[in-house]
């Protein structure tokens, strides 16, 4: 159990039979009335946030979540096999249970799958990742300086806005967070 004073952002609790995150809190002491926590939060599954209100010192159930390293080794079908980095045990999740960023996962990536129990919450891929750029229209030369972007496609499929300066070939960083361009890799 976590009282709501204690509540911070990233701190998961068990709220109707579900897990969420705290985005953001208020602790409001009002001039009258006892003191209560504005709270806004997100369904780790879902994405879904809503407003809650509890009352100052309130007991909520705290989630008890399992963050465990495994490495992507193949893709079989629809699912995607991972290896448990201390147990050596291999599971398979299917691109719902990744969620959106599959498109940025390959072989050999380490991620950070977390768990409520049995249930797979989220897979946590790298913040920034190398990629190699498998098609990309052709830059004209002298447009390095306008700050124009072009569609490229890496080689895990995802697509990514690039300078006009970047050719097939080049290794590229991205950010995973918001599908963004980071610069060249050597």
């Amino acid at each position: 159990m976590i009282s709501s004073n204690d509540f911070r952002p990233g701190v998961s609790i068990e709220l109707d039979g579900a897990v969420w995150r705290v985005i953001s809190f208020l602790h409001v002491k009002p001039g009258k009335g006892s003191a209560f926590v504005r709270t806004e939060l997100k369904n780790v599954r879902t994405g879904k946030t809503l407003e809650r209100t509890f009352r100052a010192g309130e007991s909520v159930p705290q989630a008890n979540l399992e963050k465990s390293t495994m490495q992507h080794t193949y893709k079989d079908g629809d699912q995607y096999v991972f290896m448990d980095m201390e147990t050596f045990e291999e599971g398979q999740l299917s691109v719902s249970q990744i969620g959106e960023r599959v498109k940025y996962l390959k072989e050999g990536m380490e991620v950070n799958v977390i768990k409520w129990g049995e249930q797979v919450l989220e897979v946590e891929l790298p913040n920034t990742v190398v990629l190699e750029v498998t098609q990309a229209d052709p830059g004209v030369k002298g447009d390095t300086a306008t700050g124009s972007t072009k569609p490229a496609i890496v080689e895990t499929g995802a697509q990514v806005m690039v300078p006009l300066f970047i050719t097939v070939g080049e290794k590229i960083k991205v950010d995973t967070r918001d599908d963004s361009y980071l610069g060249r890799e050597n």
